[in-house]
Formats: structure tokens, sequence, C-alpha cells
């Protein structure tokens, strides 16, 4: 089961926008991250959630997508996600900014995993200006942003392909919109 739910986790670019979150939805993805380990149990990520239009349209005017596909605008109009978790640190707890970034992964991919869950998906976006995000949400001083969790229920297509060792990993897309993810086989990428 947590094999289905690792594959179906894929960085999805395109939302049904009709879909819109509650808090208490957000608030549960975030909830399970208090269970996560934490680089000497300091704890000190913060969560922000956006779940109104006009919000989650000013975060998603802040973020830049799929930085491999120049060439092509992500998300589509009208295939936006419906809602945002942005990850922050606190510096009152901690000011070290590199020493958490395990957790930050750690977080983020436990928040995904509960969304693909319920069958929602996401996609984290580190293209952003963390000085823009923290001005235009009001954030104190002591709060950073650190990652942006994009998320909807996804309204695409996405194929995972394995490779041949030497192949190329970057993402790509066909004529019919289809996202393809390859992937190293097992069996090069152990030592």
């Amino acid at each position: 089961m947590l094999k289905d739910l690792v594959k179906a986790n894929r960085s999805y670019r395109g939302f049904d926008e009709t879909y819109q979150f509650t808090k208490e939805q957000l608030s549960a993805y975030v909830d399970l991250t208090r269970f996560t380990a934490s680089s000497v149990n300091a704890q000190p990520l913060k969560y922000h959630l956006a779940f109104e239009k006009e919000e989650v349209g000013l975060i998603q005017s802040m973020t830049g997508w799929a930085r491999a596909l120049p060439d092509i605008k992500l998300p589509h109009d009208g295939m936006c996600p419906t809602g945002f978790i942005v990850i922050c640190q606190d510096t009152d707890i901690s000011d070290n900014l590199s020493r958490y970034q395990k957790d930050v992964g750690i977080v983020a991919q436990t928040i995904l995993l509960g969304a693909v869950e319920n069958n929602l998906g996401g996609c984290m976006i580190g293209n952003f200006s963390p000085d823009e995000v923290k001005e235009k949400l009001g954030f104190p001083k002591n709060i950073v942003p650190i990652l942006v969790i994009a998320l909807g229920k996804p309204s695409e297509k996405i194929v995972i392909t394995e490779i041949e060792n030497g192949e190329s990993t970057k993402y790509y897309r066909d004529e019919n919109d289809t996202h393809f993810v390859p992937k190293r086989k097992l069996k090069d990428i152990l030592i």
C-alpha cells in the first residue's frame, strides 16, 4: 500500500479548479507532520494554509513551475491548484536554515502522501522569492518561507517510465500533454 501511495504521489502541475479545500483538510495534512522526525527534535517548522481563492491566486502568482519545460506555461490556464501550504522556519526556534532542510523534505513528502491518500495531489515548489512571499502574506520577522506546496485534485496524466543507465532523467510532455517522468532502474541506483 505504501508503494502505491508513493507511486501515485507525482509532481502534479494541472488541477481541477472546481475542487475547493477547507481549513480543516489542510490542517489535517499539517497535523501529520507533528509525528515526523525533526533534527534534534527542535521542530522549528511552521505552516501557512491558503484555501481561499484570493490568497491562493496571490501565492500562485509568486511561484514558478516546471523549470525543465521552459517553453510550456504550467499550470495551464484554468488548471491551477486550489490550495497551498507554505512551509516556513521559525528563526526564534533556530536561525540555522540549512540544518533543517531534511526536516522540510520529510514534512513535505508526508503532506503530499496524506493528499494522495485522499485522491488529491500536489507539487513541491522551490521556485519563489521567500522575501516576496513573506512580505505579501504579512509574515512576522521570525517566519521564513522555505518551501511552497501546491495542492489540488489532479487533472492531468503522468506516466513513470524506466530508463537505461546513462539516459536523461529530464521529464517531458508529449503532443497530448501527457507528462512523462523517467526513473532510473533499481539495479542502477544500488551501490
